[in-house]
């Protein structure tokens, strides 16, 4: 069954925005943790949170992915905004035990002229203060596009990050293809080369989830730029042979691209027009 949903808010519930994701065609979704500049997470309530738990078994969702705010550097310079990186971590991670098997989801961060080994100690260092034998989240380093002194970029970075944590089998990575695309790594003209390094570097069981977004710029260009699926230089045909690859095919799909309710609608029709198999799917919706 193909995956898919959109980047939605959580501001009137967990119940509100499940039931919005399958009003626009989709079976999972992606949600700040907080106000993506920052600020305090919305109170729990649980009574909410166990009907969206009930919904979501009851129309096949996949896996929520939960978005740490931009806000989190865990390796800046300013030892603050480390602090302030763990106790959103701390407080987000506890936040989602009350959803097993949700994903949570964040950038590496910048390490603003520290250098990219002091950054990635930095990193690691957080990583094994705030996470847990018994969590049931697992925590995901997501691929950027290297603008600036952005860490995560290249495989072998993403890959040191999770060889410094103790609890790494709570590790994942979320791939995002205008990131990907971004940083140099061909996913039009050479997808499976591309896979074939993650795989080494990395290790596809540790591929988690997939950001799909078209690039409104150019192969390299270390810009993060999303735009709308089709719209941009990756292009329809290439996201066809990404969401039918074998290796990404049964993975969840979150769109990041900017548009309102309508736009991600339509795009979900499109992606499931163009995934194979997905027909007797959307004749019993």
């Amino acid at each position: 069954m193909f995956k898919i949903g959109c980047h939605l808010s959580i501001s009137k519930g967990f119940l509100k925005m499940c039931r919005t994701a399958l009003e626009i065609g989709g079976n999972t979704c992606q949600f700040f943790s907080r106000n993506p500049r920052g600020g305090k997470a919305k109170k729990i309530n649980e009574k909410d949170i166990e009907a969206a738990r009930i919904f979501m078994q009851e129309n096949h969702f996949a896996p929520l992915l939960a978005h740490a705010p931009y806000t989190l550097n865990a390796c800046s310079a300013d030892a603050s905004i480390r602090e302030f990186a763990q106790r959103i971590f701390k407080d987000d991670l506890a936040m989602l035990e009350y959803l097993p098997g949700t994903l949570y989801n964040f950038h590496p961060g910048s390490h603003v002229g520290q250098g990219v080994e002091t950054g990635i100690k930095q990193i690691t260092e957080i990583l094994n203060q705030v996470l847990s034998e018994k969590q049931r989240t697992t925590v995901l380093l997501e691929g950027m596009s290297g603008k600036g002194s952005e860490i995560g970029s290249r495989f072998e970075e993403l890959r040191q990050i999770i060889d410094g944590v103790e609890f790494s089998d709570k590790m994942g990575v979320c791939l995002d293809t205008c990131h990907l695309y971004s940083a140099g790594y061909d996913v039009v003209n050479h997808l499976d080369d591309v896979l074939e390094e993650f795989d080494r570097i990395v290790g596809l069981t540790r591929l988690k989830a997939i950001h799909l977004n078209d690039s409104m710029t150019t192969l390299g260009s270390h810009k993060d730029r999303h735009e709308k699926i089709g719209q941009g230089s990756i292009g329809v045909e290439a996201m066809e042979r990404m969401i039918n690859h074998p290796v990404l095919r049964d993975l969840p799909f979150y769109l990041e691209t900017p548009n309102e309710l309508s736009g991600y609608q339509e795009e979900i029709q499109l992606l499931r027009s163009l995934y194979q198999g997905e027909s007797a799917f959307v004749e019993n919706m």
